[in-house]
């Protein structure tokens, strides 16, 4: 079940939020009725990032070999191209 809390409870609830994310459970955090964060564990996180981490550091090395810079603007214009 999708767990949406206020952003108060992690001060207030604190053991019960944190039983929730280490089930593996992600707790949605409000704050004045609006989404404001997400909490999960460290392996769900590492999950979502972790291939971006990979990717960036490869661009990093492939950046100090070469002298080809792109605009932000042909960037995203082959980025659309290959999202369709």
């Amino acid at each position: 079940m999708l767990q949406i809390r206020p952003v108060s409870d992690l001060r207030n609830k604190f053991p019960e939020i944190e039983r929730i994310v280490k089930e593996g459970e992600p707790v949605y955090l409000t704050k004045n009725g609006y989404g404001t964060m997400v909490v999960m564990n460290l392996e769900q996180y590492a999950v979502l990032t972790d291939d971006i981490e990979i990717k960036l550091d490869e661009a990093d090395r492939a950046a100090e070999t070469s002298t080809v810079r792109y605009t932000h603007r042909e960037v995203f214009s082959r980025l659309k191209k290959k999202i369709g």
